[in-house]
């Protein structure tokens, strides 16, 4: 069915949501998980071991819709990688009920707040979430006053206790990348990143961390005809879950256009009775029945 999108994938390399799935999970490939919170999030990552998370659901959706992983990297930060191919209206919410829910699950019954561990929630969605022209979005808390407008800061101890410097690097902090609207040359290691997420290929002169050890373990030729197959199903599943997203978007448009066109019948109805025009005129107008110019 989808036969010349299977012949292009088979060129590159594994989707990344797949690999996330299959590959990315053994330890031996956490240098690609690494690779690209390093890029992400500015400083050098390693991860200590991979949780447990959503992505043991098996709903025939959730197989190719979303997939998660959950890691601990070496300071005891819970690290939470999340792909979202479907559009989810309230998906600002899930990234807040996820990232919450682990700070709650991941600390143990009695022991104090200052045990609260630090959340970092990655989002790679390939829909159009929200509004906004950048690619990539940070979200992170922040307390100003609302008279002068200062930052509320830690004190000296509370630095030293924690061993942050700030307010917001206690709370959880949220990045979207929203990889379907990058269109552009790769410039920088974090699009050479996005890059990959987008078509699944990696440009020979890409040199972010993680996509060298992508190069090497995630090609479609290295998979067996099993392995294949199933990816290639997984593949098709995407395509159809797009397409339906495509026609729900159409229809939904159409029918906007049709409650619009209604709706300005109906208004200029409206006016011509106000204006003391007959019930006649009116109904040879806008062609409306006699009962709905009578309702109006």
């Amino acid at each position: 069915m989808h036969y010349k999108l299977r012949q292009v994938m088979a060129n590159n390399y594994i989707r990344f949501d797949w690999a996330m799935k299959r590959l990315l999970r053994n330890k031996a490939n956490f240098a690609v998980l690494e690779g690209l919170l390093t890029t992400l999030l500015c400083e050098k990552i390693t991860i200590q071991r991979l949780l447990e998370s959503e992505s043991n659901q098996e709903e025939e959706f959730d197989k190719y819709n979303r997939v998660d992983i959950l890691a601990e990297n070496s300071k005891g930060e819970l690290i939470l990688i999340e792909v979202q191919n479907n559009n989810e209206y309230a998906y600002f919410q899930r990234m807040l009920f996820g990232a919450s829910k682990l700070v709650t699950e991941y600390i143990n019954r009695g022991e104090g707040y200052e045990k609260v561990r630090k959340v970092y929630s990655v989002n790679i969605v390939y829909f159009s979430l929200g509004q906004g022209k950048d690619i990539v979005y940070h979200g992170k808390t922040e307390f100003r006053g609302i008279h002068h407008g200062d930052l509320l800061e830690l004190t000296p101890f509370q630095k030293q206790t924690f061993k942050v410097d700030a307010v917001s690097q206690l709370y959880p902090e949220y990045y979207i990348l929203k990889v379907n609207d990058f269109n552009q040359v790769a410039t920088s290691p974090l699009e050479e990143w996005i890059y990959y997420l987008n078509t699944g290929n990696i440009p020979d002169t890409a040199s972010a961390p993680g996509l060298n050890e992508a190069r090497e373990r995630l090609k479609v030729d290295s998979m067996s005809k099993g392995e294949k197959d199933a990816y290639y199903r997984h593949l098709d599943n995407i395509v159809i879950l797009r397409d339906n997203i495509l026609t729900e978007r159409a229809e939904g448009r159409a029918e906007g256009r049709a409650e619009g066109r209604a709706e300005a019948i109906l208004a200029t109805a409206r006016n011509m009775k106000s204006l003391g025009l007959s019930v006649e005129i009116i109904q040879k107008t806008t062609g409306l029945s006699l009962k709905e110019i009578k309702e109006i």
